[in-house]
């Protein structure tokens, strides 16, 4: 009997380097996804690509399986520059060239992020790294220092390119797209399409192949999905607030970094809830006794990171926060299916900056579910909640009885003390424990104005609440761009976009308001960020107002000051 079936494709089928090949079949990868199918044979040809495809459809992968197939490992130069617009991407796309490359003998690949120490950067730069990955002002800044040179380059990628335009990197962008050598192979991947990307595609792109792949993410029917829209200073009491009222058996909280991790377990914890942390940084044995401690109901709320959470399947979780949004929505739609498993229901709650709108657009098309808006617990609900939760003791503990306080009762009544009065005294005495309902930072409904003129606006009134303003050192003369500053700081100190506040650019200055609790540490990773060539020097502002220009004669030259007679 003959078969009509045709076999699935393999990455056997793609004419990938051996040893390359070899790693994909170690990590487990059998079937290539589409965009690997459509992107590889035209990258391991040399052809410039244009390719329309969101982070979670397999992209990195596309790029990096081909273009790791055609390096010269004896050419100890930088030969593949992959540019990523946040240190969170740069960092993933260069672990995932190392893991494809692992059999490649001499490969060395090279991070050039924010946040990172130079000493390092410069040290693989210097054995020869033959790949380089990492965020645009870093790169801008080592091809300054002459610590990068791209002469020996064969390709470049441009990984989210719509970001990094969003993000004021386009001017970096087009000088790196420029400085790259004629003949060397331009890959762009892009989820979007705006004016400005298609411009430097029509100009630098050679007969460019062109792939557009939707990434098709199904998430679970019974599990809903609501979004808060709450700036980053307000996350912890939004959480607080809902943590308390809505009906949580068991809760993850998703967040982006390990650091995040652990500074959200602390805070909840002095919050008096039963909370752990899991991280990549956990041996197995911890992470497991973690786990067991979670499904016995010793934990409630468990911290988690993306990688850390892989796999993870306890029962009694009925809630997933949000409370960093995911890199894609992939990532998102595995978070969520930690919930309603088994046929279980389950709730799904995303914390939204002002800023991050598009992220959870692009969320939404993926997945084909719409989130619904929910509001964050107010005072009269957090209370309303607690009274009814007191009522339920109040009534539990008359129906089990309470003779052993009769006689206490009977006696004070008997001093003349109203009945009605002592119930009020005994239930303040029972409450005394309640926590203080904090303050919540209202959202901002509208973007904060970026581009005050001098004397008007932001700098004119009081920072934010929770925010502090700090003084950086370029400003209009340097051809500053607010989206420039927001991309340099959110990568140099590893924090949200969605964190940073007002941003009064002035002539020779910017002042930028920044959470109050930044740690010293971060502020001088900030501090050595570039934009526009030059370190911010950031510094808290004291609000000493910007010198005005000396007043010229027509000839250009400053007027002689008459000295007074005696």
């Amino acid at each position: 009997m003959t078969s009509s079936s045709v076999a699935s494709p393999n990455f056997g089928d793609l004419a990938l380097l051996p040893a390359v090949l070899s790693a994909v079949e170690t990590l487990g990868y059998q079937t290539p996804s589409p965009i690997q199918m459509e992107t590889i044979p035209a990258l391991l040809e040399g052809r410039d690509m244009l390719g329309q495809a969101q982070t979670g459809t397999g992209k990195t992968a596309a790029f990096a399986l081909p273009l790791l197939s055609r390096l010269e490992l004896t050419r100890r130069e930088p030969q593949v520059l992959v540019m990523a617009p946040t240190r969170e991407l740069a960092q993933q796309v260069a672990v995932s060239f190392s893991r494809y490359g692992q059999n490649l003998q001499g490969l060395e690949v090279a991070t050039l992020c924010g946040g990172q120490e130079y000493r390092e950067q410069l040290g693989a730069l210097r054995r020869g790294a033959q790949v380089v990955v990492g965020t645009p002002g870093r790169i801008i800044d080592h091809l300054d220092r002459g610590s990068l040179k791209l002469d020996g380059l064969s390709a470049l990628v441009l990984d989210e390119a719509d970001e990094m335009l969003r993000m004021g990197f386009i001017d970096d962008v087009k000088r790196v797209v420029a400085d790259t050598p004629k003949e060397a192979q331009r890959v762009f991947f892009s989820a979007t399409l705006p004016a400005e990307i298609e411009r430097i595609v029509n100009r630098y792109l050679v007969d460019p192949v062109k792939v557009a792949i939707e990434s098709r993410t199904t998430t679970g029917e019974n599990i809903e999905q609501h979004l808060v829209r709450v700036d980053g200073g307000a996350k912890l009491e939004a959480l607080s607030r809902i943590l308390e009222v809505e009906p949580v058996d068991g809760a993850i909280v998703f967040v982006r970094t390990r650091a995040a991790c652990t500074t959200l377990t602390e805070q909840l914890s002095a919050r008096g809830l039963n909370v752990a942390s899991l991280s990549g940084d956990l041996d197995q044995s911890l992470r497991e006794r973690t786990i067991q401690r979670l499904k016995r109901g010793k934990v409630d709320v468990l911290i988690a990171t993306d990688v850390a959470a892989r796999g993870l399947d306890v029962p009694r979780i009925t809630h997933v926060f949000n409370y960093d949004l995911p890199q894609d929505s992939e990532a998102y739609t595995h978070r969520i299916g930690r919930t309603g498993r088994a046929g279980r229901t389950g709730t799904s709650i995303t914390f939204v900056g002002f800023r991050e709108g598009r992220k959870v657009g692009w969320i939404e098309q993926a997945t084909g579910q719409k989130m619904s808006e929910m509001a964050v617990p107010d005072e009269a609900v957090i209370r309303a909640h607690r009274d009814e939760a007191f009522h339920q003791k109040v009534i539990a503990a008359l129906t089990a009885g309470a003779e052993e306080q009769q006689a206490l009762v009977e006696r004070l009544v008997g001093e003349g003390y109203d009945p009605v009065e002592l119930a009020c005294a005994f239930a303040r005495l029972a409450r005394a424990d309640e926590a203080p309902i904090g303050r919540l930072q209202a959202p901002r409904k509208e973007r904060a104005p970026r581009d005050a003129k001098p004397g008007r606006g932001p700098r004119d009134r009081a920072p934010s609440e929770g925010m502090t303003r700090y003084r950086v050192a370029v400003g209009h003369k340097d051809g500053v761009k607010p989206g420039q500053l927001v991309g340099a700081l959110a990568n140099e100190g590893g924090i949200e976009g969605a964190r940073i506040g007002r941003i009064d650019i002035r002539n020779a200055f910017s002042v930028v308001e920044l959470p109050s609790s930044l740690p010293s540490s971060i502020l001088a990773k900030m501090a050595r960020a570039r934009v526009a060539g030059r370190p911010l020097e950031i510094s808290e502002d004291r609000g000493t107002p910007e010198r005005a220009p000396r007043r010229r004669n027509d000839d250009g030259q400053a007027p002689i000051r008459r000295q007074s007679r005696a």
